[in-house]
């Protein structure tokens, strides 16, 4: 086997997939097809090849030129935010690495789950929190553990929205240092909600 192409954060392109990079591959063309970027046609092929791909290469190429490429998804694993007195957010069609690192000084991040593109079962937030705040919203699925969270004069709301009978898809994972601030936990309003289609 060769080296291989790397995917942006280093992961090779030549490993094997797995059932779960498969579906989510599948449900990025939906999407994208939900959004008018892709025909029936071309949907039901690219489909046909996702299911049957053996590695992450073959995966990317079926979405290399769309939103939330395979290439994105196999490639990133950490991402950062970093800010001082401001705001930064994560929504839309944001893919979701495997690590997430928060440093934030009186300001507030907000990541919304609502749309986002998930690419791993759990998501590993490491916080240094000084004021201000991190809001999550959830969606159908995605739950959030705080338990590792140190607090020091800070509080903690957490209405995860990972009931109601739904699979789990995501587990959030919050560890670090949390002074003078606070971290809110709460499902997206319905009516914000857009739904996605489902096989």
């Amino acid at each position: 086997m060769s080296a291989g192409i790397s995917g942006r954060g280093g992961a090779s392109l030549d490993l094997r997939a797995s059932h779960a990079e498969r579906d989510r591959v599948v449900e990025v063309l939906r999407v994208a097809a939900g959004d008018g970027r892709l025909t029936a046609d071309e949907l039901d092929e690219r489909v046909e090849a996702a299911l049957t791909a053996r590695t992450l290469g073959e995966l990317a190429v079926l979405t290399v030129d769309l939103p939330g490429s395979a290439a994105e998804l196999a490639g990133k694993a950490v991402d950062r935010i970093e800010q001082r007195g401001a705001s930064a957010r994560r929504d839309g069609g944001w893919v979701v690495p495997r690590r997430l690192e928060i440093d934030s000084e009186w300001g507030e991040v907000t990541l919304d789950f609502t749309d986002a593109v998930i690419t791993h079962d759990t998501l590993h937030i490491e916080v240094d929190l000084r004021g201000g705040a991190l809001k999550l919203l959830t969606r159908p699925g995605v739950v959030v553990d705080t338990d590792s969270l140190v607090l020091e004069y800070g509080g903690v709301k957490n209405r995860s929205a990972g009931g109601s009978g739904v699979p789990l898809e995501l587990r959030v994972e919050i560890h670090g240092r949390m002074n003078f601030g606070q971290v809110v936990v709460r499902p997206q309003r319905r009516g914000l909600l857009r739904r996605r289609p489902r096989s």
